[in-house]
């Protein structure tokens, strides 16, 4: 394991992004931030408040924490709604699943206990497990982070869940997309030599960006080559797995073991 120097990386991300290029930076990196995504707080978002008053309402047998971030958020929220006693109340009746550490830890965190935790960190197993438990006739609440997940959410609905959907964030393009341009540039000019995922909004908005400006083959054909494509972990990873580009993981889904992993696999002695 070496340095470095002398490697560009692009970086996507926009929250911890600091973090995560510091330490890229302080192992002889040069990173290209290129945001592709923006992570809008929604406290004020009717749909949000209205969500949140349907689980005060009537009691709640099942909650689903996809993230840690979403749920602390949604607190937050309801915080300022002078709410957040009576959500405690709520949410600790309630029979509480988790999509692994982050999530166990932000409820935790609440004074709440989790029944279960996906061990491998996947919202696939998280509501495989949901539904395993026996939905039918149960209200059912799904704690969303960016963006809805029909791909889930629809077979609780079709197993007779009375489903409440609660978004404390969404996902947008950034107002400047002009560093996500040069990026792709970078990529097909051959100067990057590595990106950096750690979501898949962010992943996914690369690869549209690139459909939107005809140059989607060239940017697979460049990632299937010589360019890594190092993502925190097969969620973060599911755009590219299904556009056939290969990826590195790190075996812990954290941003400490992706900056290693860079380092073991473009590093210089």
């Amino acid at each position: 394991m070496g340095d470095l120097t002398g490697r560009v990386i692009g970086v996507t991300a926009e929250r911890r992004a600091e973090e995560f290029i510091g330490a890229l930076e302080r192992n002889g990196a040069t990173v290209w931030h290129a945001p592709t995504i923006h992570i809008v707080p929604l406290p004020d978002d009717g749909q949000l408040r209205a969500a949140t008053e349907d689980v005060l309402a009537t009691d709640i047998d099942l909650l689903a924490v996809t993230t840690g971030a979403g749920f602390r958020g949604w607190f937050e929220a309801a915080e300022g709604w002078g709410v957040a006693g009576r959500l405690h109340a709520a949410l600790d009746r309630a029979r509480i699943f988790t999509r692994g550490p982050k999530g166990k830890g932000a409820v935790r965190g609440r004074g709440l206990a989790e029944e279960w935790s996906a061990p491998q960190e996947s919202n696939r197993q998280l509501f495989e497990h949901l539904l395993a438990s026996g939905v039918d006739g149960q209200r059912v609440v799904v704690q969303l982070h960016g963006s809805p997940l029909p791909e889930h959410t629809d077979a609780l609905a079709e197993a007779g869940a009375h489903l409440i959907e609660v978004q404390p964030y969404r996902w947008e393009w950034p107002s400047n997309v002009d560093p996500a341009h040069r990026l792709l540039d970078g990529v097909l000019g051959g100067k990057v030599h590595a990106l950096a995922f750690t979501s898949a909004p962010a992943t996914a908005n690369l690869l549209s960006l690139a459909r939107e400006r005809g140059s989607y083959e060239e940017l697979l054909r460049a990632l299937r080559g010589d360019v890594v494509c190092a993502c925190v972990g097969p969620v973060t990873a599911a755009p590219l797995t299904e556009a056939g580009v290969p990826t590195l993981q790190p075996e812990r889904q954290r941003l400490g073991a992706l900056v290693k992993l860079l380092v073991a696999e473009l590093g210089t002695d």
